[in-house]
């Protein structure tokens, strides 16, 4: 075997434990700043970043006036056997909006489902009269199935799931 090859070991009888960390050793403490201030919570630097909207957004992109309307729109709209809008629900797989034509691809929380026959039309109709929508139309697709992996906490936490 070649020297190169080889794995040096050493025994030891006993490893140093290292020393604990402390928050003092972590904080830079030479500065002007009094301990209170050091140690208080410092403002966010996203805080201003989060809060903007996106700029020169097409009104049907994610974003856009349109899109949010629709957005909201489907918010507003309820499963009638659980307390949750449909969109928390994560029942609304797609929502895309151009030139006034809104096509929403959805699904329901099962094919025996009593509202299948209504739901599509509803949300059709109230999609429909979002100012800027001319037109409507639903896609109920059934693959990928839905569960409730797909809900947001939100309704999570309104089902008591969380």
């Amino acid at each position: 075997m070649s020297e190169q090859g080889k794995i040096m070991v050493d025994e030891v009888e006993a490893v140093e434990k290292p020393p604990r960390a402390r928050v003092d050793k972590a904080i830079d403490t030479t500065g002007p700043e009094s301990a209170g201030e050091r140690y208080a919570r410092k403002r966010d630097y996203l805080a201003g970043f989060l809060e903007e909207k996106p700029q020169d957004v097409a009104a049907g992109e994610p974003g856009g006036e349109v899109y949010e309307a629709v957005i909201d729109t489907l918010k507003s709209i309820y499963d009638p056997e659980i307390p949750v809008n449909i969109y928390d629900l994560g029942l609304i797989y797609g929502v895309e909006v151009s030139d006034g034509h809104a096509i929403i691809t959805m699904t329901l929380t099962t094919p025996h489902c009593p509202v299948a026959e209504s739901m599509p039309g509803e949300i059709e109709l109230q999609v429909g009269s979002v100012p800027g929508v001319g037109h409507a139309e639903v896609n109920l697709v059934w693959d990928p199935p839905w569960d409730p992996g797909k809900m947001t906490d939100e309704a999570k936490l309104e089902m008591g799931m969380l």
